[in-house]
């Protein structure tokens, strides 16, 4: 074809606008922030901005304890607060999830900063920004690898039980604040028996407790007016009582004080290799909690929100969130069990709030840094725990235990194992009693001998249907399951027991294995036992409606030469009409 051929003049446009077209999605599937802000609705501007502010408020406090508490200047909590949030709304595909420091994460951090950072603040930030490389590192490889299908086990018993116990857990963690009362956390029960024998020995703080209960009373009372941000509304009048009447300093209720000053800068945090083996493994140890964190606290703000969160593109946007952090004096982040229901009841909409909540600490940190010095802490512990109360899912574990009782001591299960033991380990307890219960169903799952039922077409369960006709010399046994290992000897023996049962002499066995969806090595050696004692009996083995992925396993294992291409029928119909062919049975279907 020339140049000059007026066909390709008219197709090039087509094809240019096609790649081009491509390319645009190919971005938008790797930075959803930016496919949200194309579709970004004008009407949620508000509720972000107003989300945004709150953030703000609590983003600071949270931000600076929990990087002292993982052994690294405060001001530094504030660097791996604004980084991350602005990278996860450019690569995080959920509409809410707020990240940052986290208090899962302290443990893991501090382990490894006390142990190479010889006390020195310095190199503890670069000791915990090179951990939130290796973790960001560990997640993108995760995205990349497409591991985020470990999510499809948190089913939704599972995720109200972890939001339910990780609710429950920041409410009793926040409790102590309301008193100003210090309480050493050794787990929620601790924590409630701790705080009880404090108050009884008379050392609460009524005035601290006077403007929490009423920020949480305001904040409560507001809920009923949606168009109002109430929780801004408590905090700002709450932070002006405390100013106006110097309960700072008459009545010694603990405020936020000043806040340093300056913004993060890029920083390659080189560490040397005798540090390099415990960096890697608490980075690995980071990123596995965060992965699991995230992953629930995603799955089930995308069912809350009627969205849809790609697990694969999460661990991309974490992973991203931690390497930003790491480069830039910040260690390492998950997504905030805290956080992210007080963005939700303050009404965020998109990722906008957090990067409004980004930027109103940067702009604190470089222009008013005196502005917050006012906040009681105890009005931060009420947005929380208001959030808290929100976040308990109660309605429809109460459906979900009439319908399925088990599923809800499942769920009842993770939240024991969330407040008793923190969330990783209550997730992960969960899980197990999940694949338990699966492995269960496949061990000993349902079977049922066929017959035919007048008025009804096909064939049914006999134990349903008492009156099912059988037909002469044939048992149609149906398995209601994959055939694998763990049930390979109970389907034998469930076949044995119905030929035993069966009320007239078997010729032959037709296994109806439509719900047989795979076959392990073991059964498939199962199988061929199975063929020898029968045809030792003279019995038939076939098989109906079964799937041709699965035939295609049992040619590989060597079966199908013993057993024959014409056992195999397409319907348990045609399995039957074969039967009264070859052996000139006179039944009428």
């Amino acid at each position: 074809m020339s140049d000059d051929d007026p066909t390709r003049l008219k197709s090039e446009p087509g094809r240019v606008a096609r790649a081009r077209s491509a390319g645009a999605s190919a971005w938008r599937r790797w930075l959803p922030g930016l496919q949200l802000l194309h579709q970004y609705q004008p009407h949620w501007l508000a509720r972000d901005l107003v989300a945004g502010l709150v953030l703000t408020s609590m983003l600071v406090p949270v931000g600076i304890a929990y990087a002292e508490a993982s052994g690294v200047p405060g001001i530094y909590g504030l660097y791996a607060t604004i980084v991350p949030l602005l990278v996860y709304a450019l690569f995080g595909p959920s509409r809410i999830l707020v990240l940052g420091p986290d208090s899962a994460l302290v443990a893991v951090i501090l382990t490894v900063v006390l142990a190479q950072s010889n006390g020195d603040p310095q190199r503890a930030v670069v000791l915990a920004s090179m951990m939130a490389v290796v973790s960001g590192l560990v997640c993108i490889l995760a995205g990349l690898l497409r591991l985020g299908f470990i999510t499809e086990l948190l089913s939704k018993p599972i995720r109200y039980g972890y939001l339910n116990g990780i609710a429950l857990t920041v409410l009793i963690s926040q409790l102590p604040k309301l008193f100003d009362i210090s309480v050493k956390s050794e787990g929620p029960l601790r924590d409630i028996r701790g705080l009880a024998e404090a108050l009884l020995a008379g050392k609460a703080n009524w005035t601290t407790f006077a403007v929490g209960g009423g920020t949480l009373v305001a904040i409560l009372l507001l809920k009923r007016y949606p168009r109002l941000p109430g929780i801004l509304i408590a905090v700002v009048a709450a932070t002006l009582a405390v100013g106006l009447l110097d309960l700072g300093g008459g009545a010694g209720v603990k405020v936020l004080g000043s806040l340093p000053q300056g913004l993060p800068s890029f920083v390659l945090p080189w560490i040397t290799p005798v540090e390099l083996g415990s960096v890697i493994l608490g980075g690995c140890a980071v990123a596995l909690v965060s992965f699991a964190d995230t992953s629930v606290l995603s799955r089930t703000y995308a069912a809350r929100t009627g969205s849809y969160v790609d697990p694969n593109q999460e661990m991309i946007g974490l992973g991203a969130a931690n390497l930003a952090a790491g480069f830039f004096q910040g260690f390492p982040v998950s997504s905030s069990s805290s956080r992210t229901p007080v963005a939700e009841a303050a009404g965020a909409q998109t990722q906008l709030s957090g990067v409004i909540g980004a930027c109103g600490v940067a702009l604190l940190l470089l222009f008013a840094p005196e502005l917050l010095r006012h906040l009681p802490s105890s009005a931060l512990a009420a947005v929380v725990i208001a959030a808290a109360i929100g976040l308990f899912e109660f309605k429809d574990l109460w459906r979900i235990y009439r319908i399925q009782p088990w599923e809800f001591w499942l769920s009842v299960a993770c939240l024991v194992g969330v407040a008793a033991f923190g969330a990783v380990p209550g997730i992960c307890i969960a899980v197990v009693v999940a694949v338990i219960e699966f492995l269960w169903d496949g061990w000993r799952p349902h079977f049922a001998v066929l017959g035919r039922v007048d008025g009804i077409r096909g064939y049914h369960d006999i134990q349903r249907y008492p009156q099912a006709r059988r037909v002469p010399g044939l048992v149609l046994f149906r398995w209601d399951a994959p055939l694998f290992f763990a049930n390979a000897e109970w389907f034998q023996e469930s076949v044995l027991e119905a030929l035993e049962q069966s009320p007239m002499s078997v010729r032959r066995l037709v296994v109806a294995a439509e719900p047989v969806t795979s076959v392990d090595v073991t059964s498939a050696d199962m199988l061929a036992e199975l063929q020898r004692t029968l045809s030792e009996a003279r019995i038939e083995l076939h098989f109906a409606e079964m799937k041709d992925p699965v035939k295609d396993k049992l040619e590989r294992f060597g079966l199908l030469e013993s057993l024959g291409h014409d056992v195999f029928h397409p319907t348990v119909g045609a399995a039957v009409d074969a039967y009264l062919e070859a052996h000139g049975v006179d039944w009428t279907p």
